[in-house]
């Protein structure tokens, strides 16, 4: 399997998990909304940067 598409795979998985997270949080009303935003903006950066590189690798096999 690419090295690429593994990683892509990873960041994806904990975007998705950062997302939901940070979701969960504003659903509950957490006090701490600075913190909620940072896991929600990481969140989306790492599911944006995994898809692209999941999108984008091509299989050489």
């Amino acid at each position: 399997m690419n090295v690429k598409r593994t990683f892509g795979t990873i960041l994806t998985i904990l975007g998705i998990i950062g997302l939901i997270y940070a979701g969960y949080g504003f659903v509950n009303q957490s006090g701490q909304t600075r913190a909620l935003i940072v896991y929600g903006v990481i969140g989306l950066i790492f599911f944006v940067s995994g898809i692209g590189l999941v999108r984008n690798t091509r299989d050489e096999s």
